[in-house]
């Protein structure tokens, strides 16, 4: 059963819901795993609209660092987005280095499990190269990491315009 797949794309591109259906395709007990730490008002609200899109038929599990602490051995895990999870760490400890090592072994712990994983994650190296340090570093820790995974994936879809394009 275990399969790693990863679905990438811009802001808005369709990620997120190309995820809930692929993983409604495969089990009618999906299991939803919510990244995000709660900023502010704004993004307490996508995160509702979120929740709201997916019916009770869904196992929901906020984690915003440690994945591997939960068990989701012979489930289909839904895991929204890499990009916050990578922010938490990195908003944490900002060095490149220390941090891209240590979201590898996690994701490493967490996907020995037997299960299947969908992994949602942004292409946000795709503009232009900030003139913020800090935001340059976040991008190539991001990048790094969604190479990392997309090594280790079964497959890897590109979301565009809501249209998914399969690159592996």
């Amino acid at each position: 059963m275990k399969k790693i797949i990863l679905i990438t794309g811009g802001q808005r591109s369709g990620k997120s819901v190309q995820a809930e259906r692929l993983a409604l395709s495969l089990t009618d007990r999906p299991v939803y795993m919510a990244t995000a730490r709660v900023w502010d008002d704004e993004f307490r609200e996508r995160v509702r609209r979120h929740q709201e899109r997916r019916g009770p038929q869904w196992t929901n599990i906020e984690e915003e660092r440690c994945l591997s602490r939960h068990d989701v051995s012979g489930r289909v895990v839904v895991i929204d987005c890499v990009t916050l999870w990578l922010t938490n760490y990195f908003f944490d400890n900002p060095d490149t280095d220390s941090t891209l090592e240590a979201v590898k072994a996690e994701f490493d712990r967490f996907t020995a499990q037997d299960a299947t994983f969908i992994f949602v994650t942004n292409e946000i190296g795709s503009g232009g190269v900030s003139d913020n340090a800090l935001q340059r570093r976040f991008t190539d820790l991001e990048g790094w990491m969604n190479q990392y995974i997309a090594t280790r994936a079964d497959e890897v879809t590109l979301m565009v315009s809501g249209i998914a394009v399969k690159i592996k």
